[in-house]
């Protein structure tokens, strides 16, 4: 099948987030199923001039928005044999960051505009538009309607994947009759209305042939009042049309026995990887030690990631367990000053890195015997996925992708990946930290748990085969 690849960032390209990830490595693994994927993305200011360098004009034409009549030249750059199309406009793109602006509507009016152009003029057609999160939701809805009539968009089948419900483009009502030339018949709640505004999210979730989300639990939780972002109802309406894929990780990326950022490269070797936390230990001045169980945070310090459940216990924990905390990232600045409080009470257990680096992450997950991960919603999550595959068990809250990929270790019978709560409560977590800490004091449990980590991988193969199978039932 031909499979166009529609989204707002894609690594090594443009990045902030998850989504990024998603669009650098599931094409490929598509790819290996046998499938032609391609990929469309803006062409933004933030993109290395390395790649810019690089990419070949294809055709260039105008696309109308309202009274305005904007250029639109569409670019392109073949990578690792997948081919990267970028909608060049310096007017909406050529700006310091990929968002965040008062015009944000019509940037990506005109951006899913410019895609649909850019296909009736392509000579390469695809029969599967696969539209990832609010910024392509409106693909779905051009097809039905300003496409609607042209025979050469009949046979094309649209997938729309939300990676998060919570950010969901909404904005006032004008932007349907101006930008998008569209009558009060799509005002209604079948079509775009969001309590008198217009919602990009709801025009992908009403219009699109198929709903994927990033995995099972999250399918389920996002057709409920708590997780649904007031589209709950929309969703349980196409219920019928929704599927969870959990995502993947590019295991040849994170491979901890080929990867330049650690001290000591290693597959499965327990001493090899205590190594690495003794090297993080004396880079990061906390007393270097083996033996003591360390806990690793790589996130966003912000209220979705579980952060008020850290600040409730964080000194209970550091003063009565005998443990390292390390954690690295940037976020809410009430987070950022509780952990860095945190550390100045207790220099010799946490080590508080308000930043973000690659290899720094890299070298964290590595280290550490344990990735906390407390969430209070999580759609699929990479943090727990990259934590297996460097053989570093999970603590994290049984919700959305969390639950699908972490099972609680038993040592009774020997099976589980990691260590899991249910209720998104700070001694639940404090509890379920405890017992991770005495299956770590307990040799052989943790050298069981070590081996069901190694057996617990989650490369994309699976997950493209998945999306095999649904783009032949949506196009049947």
């Amino acid at each position: 099948m031909n499979v166009l690849m529609i989204g707002s960032e894609c690594a090594p390209f443009v990045k902030t987030g998850g989504l990024a990830d998603v669009l650098g490595s599931l094409p490929q693994a598509l790819r290996e199923e046998g499938h032609d994927v391609r990929i469309v993305l803006p062409k933004y200011e933030d993109m290395s001039d390395e790649w810019k360098m690089q990419l070949t004009t294809s055709q260039t034409f105008n696309i109308e928005m309202g009274w305005r009549n904007q250029y639109a030249g569409i670019e392109f750059i073949e990578y690792d044999g997948i081919i990267v199309y970028f909608i060049d406009n310096e007017y909406y793109f050529k700006r310091s960051n990929l968002y965040g602006y008062d015009d944000e509507a019509e940037r990506f009016v005109f951006f899913n505009k410019a895609i649909m152009e850019m296909i009736r003029k392509m000579e390469w057609k695809p029969d599967v538009l696969h539209c990832h999160d609010w910024q392509s939701g409106l693909i779905p809805v051009l097809l039905h309607t300003h496409y609607g009539n042209d025979p050469y968009f009949h046979d094309m089948k649209t997938v729309f994947t939300i990676h998060n419900l919570k950010y969901q483009g909404v904005y006032p009502d004008a932007v349907l009759y101006d930008l998008l030339g569209l009558d009060e018949h799509m005002m209604t709640t079948g079509g775009l209305e969001f309590f008198g505004n217009i919602n990009f999210m709801k025009a992908a979730l009403n219009f699109a042939d198929h709903i994927t989300t990033v995995s099972e639990t999250y399918a389920k939780e996002i057709q409920t009042p708590y997780y649904g972002e007031n589209l709950d109802g929309v969703l349980r309406e196409r219920s019928r049309k929704i599927s969870g894929i959990v995502n993947g990780i590019d295991v040849q990326a994170y491979n901890p026995l080929k990867d330049q950022s650690l001290a000591f490269p290693y597959r499965s070797s327990l001493m090899k990887k205590a190594q690495n936390k003794m090297w993080l230990q004396e880079e990061l001045g906390l007393p270097v030690n083996k033996d003591i169980p360390m806990i690793g945070i790589v996130s966003r310090l912000v209220e979705q990631k579980g952060f008020d459940l850290v600040g409730r216990i964080i000194d209970e924990l550091l003063d009565q367990e005998d443990l390292q905390l390390v954690v690295l990232g940037t976020g809410e600045y009430e987070y950022e000053q509780m952990i860095q409080w945190a550390q100045s009470k207790y220099p010799k257990k946490l080590s508080a890195n308000i930043m973000f680096s690659e290899p720094l992450s890299r070298q964290v997950y590595a280290a550490s015997d344990f990735f906390l991960m407390p969430s209070r919603f999580e759609p699929c999550g990479i943090g727990q996925l990259i934590a297996l595959r460097y053989l570093t068990a999970p603590i994290v809250r049984e919700t959305g992708g969390l639950a699908d990929t972490v099972q609680p270790f038993s040592e009774k019978t020997g099976e589980g990946n990691g260590f899991t709560f249910t209720n998104y409560n700070a001694h639940d977590m404090l509890f379920t930290i405890r017992r991770a800490i005495e299956t770590y004091n307990d040799s052989e449990a943790w050298k069981q748990l070590v081996k069901n980590m190694v057996q617990s991988q989650f490369p994309w193969k699976y997950s493209a085969n998945q999306y095999s199978e649904l783009y032949e039932a949506t196009l049947e």
